[in-house]
């Protein structure tokens, strides 16, 4: 089922000073960013990451007259891959609407989305613990541009506006903080794997708004809700969620009325604070848009699309959960690349031995940044897990090798040499050891040890290891050493 979630330890109902208990409801809209070349309907560079401001920016973006958009049919593709990805029906029609609001970000005074006819059904995300979160539907639309906001004036950046997005509405299926963090965790790992997105949440790539509602334990309506918009890590959603529970409990205890709004999350403060009242949908005046025709798929375009998902974070939990256990796995699912190296390797006792030393070496030990870097290849990691099943190399020997993987001057080098290479290689060989432990007896300021040991002190034992492992200059085999002192001194 996968790893056990906080979430299902905590219990879903909150109950408050007074002693009432109040049911939190939330629902969450993700925007994704597509990672198609150019935009949605101009042909301008679409990553717009590390760039001057403003310099990925056609007329249609500037919404200057006269200019039409012209559909990116990989957007489209992109699209149908993402709700795939979610387990839902792709729409065979779909249409685009304009959705209007004024704000400097949007020079059309319209953005292009999909209100009545979306190109994504109903789907459903399960979350490691089990739990199943339905998606009401997702939609194809541009974005808007990013402003920036100073004491007394604001920049507007339109690198974004036109940027491709999938928006992925989720039903109001979630009731507790934790859930929505791992919701919308779960949500990037299945885009990221899908690889319609790049993923990266610092530079907005995938953002989320959340819907918030607090109602008494029983009540048959749900509580007026409240969105927080525009945050970019699991983590913000999870203290906004916190938050915004508390804060809506706190006014209903006070004989308050929550009041349906747009608020906005200070990560410094961990508060959120009143922008806007939340508009509805006759506000925004939505019409079918004039310059675009109706999308219209065949079945035969979406299983070729479905044949393009590659294997997706479900298929790694069936297949490693048991092998290296549920919370490694979930782990090593934010680095999609070792899941796909670990995939490949296709012997269970491998994998569990590379697991690990991919979980301590390069996450524990802060070497995250190495994943950069080109992988290991099967045949590196498939010789490294023989030589340390040959006690040709000790843990930390292979986890020097490991890391040499990764050194650009060394990775091409096979295991073997770079073991060499490194001196890590044990010494296995009986004779030569007998030869290196009689040296070692031989001394005159091992007598003493040898004494204790044999009147019964066998801790000592270890200082003899030691100065034997020093004599082979760290290459002899520790346990074989330990072996052939306990049969010199008699034991």
């Amino acid at each position: 089922m996968g790893q056990p979630s906080i979430v299902s330890q905590i219990s879903e109902i909150v109950n408050s000073e007074s002693g009432k208990s109040y049911l939190p409801t939330i629902g969450i809209e993700c925007h994704v960013q597509l990672s198609t070349k150019t935009k949605l309907f101009s042909e301008v560079d679409n990553d717009a990451r590390g760039k001057a401001p403003n310099s990925c920016v056609s007329p249609v973006d500037y919404g200057l007259p006269g200019m039409l958009p012209r559909l990116n049919k990989k957007a489209v593709n992109y699209a149908m891959r993402a709700g795939l990805a979610l387990n839902s029906e792709i729409n065979l029609e779909s249409r685009f609407d304009r959705k209007h609001y004024f704000y400097p970000d949007l020079p059309k005074g319209y953005q292009i989305t999909q209100l009545f006819h979306p190109i994504i059904g109903a789907g459903s995300v399960e979350l490691p613990d089990g739990t199943k979160i339905r998606i009401e539907h997702a939609h194809l639309e541009e974005d808007a541009g990013k402003s920036t906001h100073e004491s007394d004036y604001s920049l507007i950046d339109l690198n974004r506006a036109g940027t491709p997005l999938v928006e992925i509405v989720s039903m109001p299926d979630i009731h507790s903080a934790a859930h929505a963090r791992d919701y919308t965790k779960e949500l990037w790992r299945l885009m990221t794997y899908a690889g319609v997105t790049f993923g990266d949440l610092y530079n907005g790539n995938m953002r989320f708004d959340v819907n918030i509602s607090v109602a008494e334990e029983g009540s048959a309506e749900l509580g007026t809700k409240t969105e927080v918009k525009n945050l970019n890590s699991f983590r913000s959603v999870e203290r906004v969620v916190e938050y915004e529970i508390q804060r809506q409990i706190k006014l209903l205890e006070g004989g308050e009325a929550i009041r349906q709004e747009t608020r906005g999350w200070n990560d410094a403060t961990g508060e959120t604070t009143g922008q806007r009242t939340k508009e509805g949908a006759a506000d925004y005046r939505y019409m079918p848009e004039p310059d675009l025709p109706p999308i219209r798929l065949s079945t035969e375009v979406v299983e070729a699309e479905r044949m393009k998902l590659p294997k997706m974070p479900a298929w790694y939990r069936d297949q490693f959960n048991r092998v290296i256990g549920a919370e490694n796995v979930e782990i090593l699912l934010d680095y999609r690349p070792l899941m796909e190296k670990l995939a490949e390797l296709g012997d269970e006792a491998a994998v569990k031995k590379v697991a690990n030393l991919f979980a301590s070496v390069l996450l524990a030990e802060e070497n995250a940044s190495l994943l950069n870097d080109e992988l290991p290849t099967r045949e590196q990691l498939l010789k490294l897990v023989e030589m340390l099943g040959n006690n040709q190399l000790s843990s930390t020997g292979a986890k020097e090798v490991f890391l040499k993987f990764f050194d650009p001057e060394m990775h091409y080098k096979d295991t073997e040499t770079i073991a060499k290479e490194l001196g890590v290689v044990q010494e296995n060989d009986l004779n030569a050891l007998e030869a290196i432990v009689g040296s070692v007896l031989a001394k005159p300021e091992t007598k003493k040890a040898q004494d204790d040991y044999r009147a019964g002190q066998e801790k000592v034992l270890g200082f003899l290891v030691g100065q034997v492992m020093k004599e082979s200059r760290g290459k002899a085999n520790p346990s074989s050493v330990q072996e052939i002192l306990k049969k010199k001194l008699g034991s």
